[in-house]
């Protein structure tokens, strides 16, 4: 019986890595019936089951299924359960939750690349891989195995794996390597069909090669990032960049963090912030950051750094795509004035000495956070390199009509982001050595 399930382990997550999971249940199972015919894999929350978080509690919603069923990624979904199954013990609980996550976050690349079928949404469509990899989270929870588990590690687990944290360059020498994040859809609770531009851009651009203006190649990875906080406070940021800023084969030459921003122009933020100070805005788990523009606080986690940094992406040359949006250099602040009396002052001019900072050109949320712990760090581990942030335009065009998913405009819209995402990359001057031979 042992070699029989570690046999069926095996197999099932080859056959997922294959990508030929279509099979493994009949297309007319629904993605939510958690069962799939393991009895340790409850249809049901178990009774000692934590509460559904305020993410996975939107999959309620019949239109979040539908991003799964009609995206292609359906075939993961129906198939995991099984693989759970066949699990004998802890170890390979977390071998399972790992590769798992891989599988779905390289489905979800090769969709968006084209090499994997899209089902009916569009390939470039960002929101499948956001509301599969929740639907899978459920299955976990209601995973009740003959053996103990730690939950919140194996979802921890799968979760990184999924977001693309263990998929790094290639060894190639002598292409550039730009490291880039994306996050998650926000703003679920009055929108849940919303899309992100940057994870759609990144999950495009994720193993491509690209030629930069001045004629050499580089090669892009990605990861996606969460809109929690609490994700923020335990890491995540540093444990993603952190190694493509030491030396080595994973070693960056370029780094920049991208998100939503502003209506109708992209943004190159020239200050990130220290603080938090968006309440009363949430995040995906409905959560606060506890400050505001009159009170603004440090990240719980957050090491010791300048109140601001400033970018060091060559943003004269990344500047020059201007169409069909045009691309800014976003000087704008918020601060605390050393002399002044504790009264928010905003400033187009960028920070002055001695100033708290309340807000850098991305406010005070996750985007201008993710873009100062990632430079933070930079500043620790490779002074030198070029790191900053980018602010898309606002996705808009989905369809008035709240049962349908997507529209021409919305697809041309999110098409359009993304490919001037990669042309701004194109625009990147990289100087100096590869950062593989970083001292």
């Amino acid at each position: 019986m042992t070699l029989i399930r570690r046999a069926a382990l095996a197999a099932a997550v080859a056959v997922t890595l294959a990508g030929t999971l279509a099979t493994a249940l009949p297309a007319s199972a629904a993605p939510w019936h958690l069962d799939g015919g393991c009895p340790a894999v409850a249809a049901t929350p178990p009774a000692d089951a934590p509460p559904a978080d305020a993410e996975q509690a939107r999959l309620q919603d019949p239109r979040t299924a539908a991003f799964t069923e009609r995206s292609g990624l359906d075939d993961l979904l129906r198939a995991f359960p099984l693989a759970l199954c066949a699990a004998q013990d802890a170890e390979q609980a977390e071998q399972l939750a790992t590769s798992w996550g891989r599988a779905l976050w390289q489905a979800a690349v090769d969709r968006a690349q084209e090499r994997r079928p899209a089902g009916e949404l569009p390939a470039r469509d960002d929101r499948p891989l956001y509301w599969t990899r929740l639907a899978m989270t459920t299955q976990l929870a209601r995973w009740r195995p003959e053996f103990d588990i730690d939950p919140t590690a194996l979802r921890a687990r799968f979760e990184d794996a999924s977001r693309g944290l263990d998929d790094g360059f290639t060894a190639e020498p002598g292409v550039r390597r730009i490291f880039v994040s994306g996050f998650d859809p926000y703003g679920l609770d009055t929108e849940p069909r919303r899309a992100n531009p940057s994870g759609a851009a990144v999950l495009r651009l994720h193993g491509q090669r690209i030629t930069l203006t001045d004629g050499s190649p580089a090669e892009v990875r990605a990861v996606l990032l969460p809109v929690r906080y609490g994700d923020f406070d335990d890491g995540i940021v540093e444990r993603a960049f952190g190694p493509h800023l030491t030396p080595g084969p994973q070693a960056a030459d370029l780094i920049t963090s991208i998100s939503q921003g502003y209506p109708g122009v992209f943004t190159l933020e020239a200050w990130a912030g220290r603080a938090r100070s968006a309440d009363p805005a949430t995040d995906n788990l409905g959560a606060l950051a506890g400050g505001t523009r009159e009170h603004p606080v440090t990240a719980p986690g957050l090491a010791d750094g300048p109140e601001f940094i400033r970018t060091t992406l060559p943003t004269d040359t990344m500047t020059t795509v201007q169409q069909p949006y045009p691309v800014l250099l976003n000087t704008a602040v918020t601060e605390i004035p050393a002399d002044g009396a504790g009264t928010p002052v905003d400033r187009e001019d960028g920070p002055t000495p001695g100033s708290r900072a309340v807000a850098g050109g991305g406010g005070g949320y996750l985007s201008n956070e993710v873009a100062y712990r990632s430079n933070r760090l930079r500043l620790d581990l490779a002074p030198t390199l070029p790191g900053g942030h980018l602010h898309t335009p606002v996705l808009t065009g989905l369809p008035a009509q709240q049962d349908r998913l997507t529209a021409p405009e919305f697809e041309r819209n999110e098409a359009a982001i993304g490919d001037q995402v990669r042309e701004i990359l194109r625009g990147a001057r990289i100087q100096g050595t590869s950062g593989t031979q970083r001292p």
